[in-house]
């Protein structure tokens, strides 16, 4: 069921928000939270009813892990630990990477072993790895003791379930503790049905119109077209653009329903597109996954305190392996390297600016706008079907293919000019060029720039209802006044918002992250 759907809106949605708050408003909080996670398993099991199994015994091993943890003694305790994480790994391993382990055997020895097709179940590289770090802050003391009816809230809490964000227990479990939770609030209501048609806008409307643009031209490379300059950076920006509304979308939508129910969820999405730099990048795309990889895995491999050689191999790993989290391919381990580069490079430059005072610091405009370029050309191979379509959409953006400039710069040029039209550079009018470009492509394009880097986002704009489990300074917007409040006007704007995204609801289009 998606949240983009209609049974998903007016009828699942609305059924267990009465029943809720109807159960919990009457103090019979248990019930209410036994009703909550009956309505979570159902919304898992309509993907496939027979992966419903595979979570509740997911759910059941780790609590019997938790368990043990909290009895043992020290030694025993982390040998416990070291099993459930293998065991937990290894269930990810089987449903996720036994095809592609088996692919890449065959291909490599020349051999021929066969494997029944596996279909991946939705969500569980986010249920495996949060009830990984359960495990973990369980033994390092971080974690007491729960009954099975709170953990199950804690891993199957369907606003969060499918695709993140990484919630830990320690932010979700003390507010289903409360008793104001199961209590109608306006406030939470208004504000999260605000923030989940913001979402359910970004969705439909704005990642799903932007599909064509970036499909087509991912299509094209994949067949063998060379494709220019334009042609090359058009489709790379437009998955950029598809890949981030789609994602902010669905956090939007993940925040907005939980605090519907009067929970808050960790920010897993601030801007990450107006950083200065791709560490910055890091700390504003999916934040809590970058939270777990640092926490469970580059701390552990040592983090920075064993020099600096070791910090920049941490650097790499974790993001390779990042990279792996997101799917079984090359291409995944392939985007994750690149990152775990771009990482390091930016750490020696910071490390460059520090000894010589920050006389290189670069002017925040060109840093961003680089940034930016760096972090579309890295999305390529996570799009792009095949390394050969990978290489062809590349060999576009470096201008390998051919360049286009305006006829005005030709004169302009001067003796330049010839030399450059030998060298594969055309001077022709935009509107003459291979797929040629309406008018409402480039106005659609240009109204996407200004919602990605001028436009407060919705943790901005809501900040006064303060949305995500964070301290409020971490989504304090800049330079605006802008401010969402329970008022006809911005109800009015909410309403548009929510009936021109229902109509758009036709067609059926799953978030991007659920296949990770």
């Amino acid at each position: 069921m998606l949240f983009n759907s209609y049974p998903f809106i007016f009828v699942f949605l609305p059924i267990v928000l009465a029943g809720y708050y109807l159960i919990g408003g009457q103090g019979h909080h248990r019930i209410a939270a036994v009703w909550l996670v009956a309505a979570s398993l159902f919304f898992y099991g309509w993907w496939n009813p027979a992966y419903l199994g595979l979570i509740m015994g997911s759910m059941l091993f780790n609590y019997a892990v938790g368990v043990s943890l909290l009895g043992s003694n020290r030694v025993l305790a982390k040998k416990v630990l070291v099993f459930g994480i293998i065991a937990n790994l290894s269930l990810l391993a089987y449903y996720k990477y036994a095809n592609f382990l088996i692919d890449t055997t065959n291909k490599i020895f020349k051999s021929d072993f066969n494997l029944a097709t596996i279909i991946l179940p939705l969500g569980i590289s986010f249920f495996t790895f949060l009830q990984i770090a359960y495990l973990v802050d369980t033994y390092s003391k971080k974690a007491r003791q729960y009954n099975f009816l709170n953990y199950c809230l804690f891993v199957l809490f369907f606003p969060h379930l499918i695709a993140g964000p990484l919630v830990h227990h320690r932010e979700i479990l003390p507010q289903f503790a409360k008793n104001t939770t199961y209590v109608f609030n306006y406030r939470h209501f208004t504000a999260g049905f605000a923030i989940f048609v913001i979402g359910l806008f970004k969705k439909v409307v704005l990642a799903d119109s932007t599909t064509v643009y970036a499909t087509t031209t991912f299509n094209l490379a994949e067949s063998g077209v060379p494709l220019t300059l334009a042609a090359a950076w058009g489709g790379a920006i437009a998955y950029s653009f598809q890949l981030y509304f789609d994602f902010s979308g669905y956090s939007d939508m993940a925040i907005g329903l939980s605090k519907l129910f009067g929970v808050r969820l960790p920010m897993n999405f601030n801007s990450p597109y107006k950083s200065t730099s791709i560490i910055e990048f890091w700390r504003r795309w999916h934040i809590t996954l970058s939270r777990f990889l640092k926490d469970y895995l580059y701390i552990p491999l040592g983090g920075n305190r064993k020099g600096k050689t070791r910090q920049l191999l941490n650097l790499l790993i974790t993001m390779t392996i990042g990279g792996l989290w997101h799917g079984a391919g090359l291409k995944f381990i392939l985007w994750g390297a690149i990152h775990g580069c771009l990482l390091i490079i930016n750490n020696l430059w910071r490390n460059l600016n520090s000894f010589l005072n920050q006389k290189l610091k670069l002017n925040s405009f060109f840093s961003t706008a680089l940034t930016f370029a760096v972090v579309t050309a890295a999305w390529v191979p996570f799009r792009a079907a095949s390394m050969k379509g990978t290489l062809i959409m590349w060999h576009g953006m470096f201008g390998l293919n051919g360049v286009m400039l305006p006829p005005s710069w030709q004169e302009k040029l001067g003796a330049l000019s010839p030399w450059l039209l030998e060298h594969n550079v055309r001077f022709v009018r935009l509107f003459e060029q291979v797929g040629a470009v309406k008018v409402v492509d480039i106005l659609w394009f240009l109204l996407l720039t200004y919602c990605v880097f001028f436009l407060p986002n919705t943790q901005q704009l809501m900040r006064r209802y303060r949305p995500v489990y964070e301290k409020s300074i971490s989504y304090q917007a800049e330079n605006t006044q802008l401010l969402w409040r329970p008022t006809i006007i911005w109800s009015l704007i909410m309403a548009g918002l929510f009936f021109y995204s229902v109509l758009g609801l036709s067609r059926i289009s799953e978030f991007l992250y659920f296949q990770f």
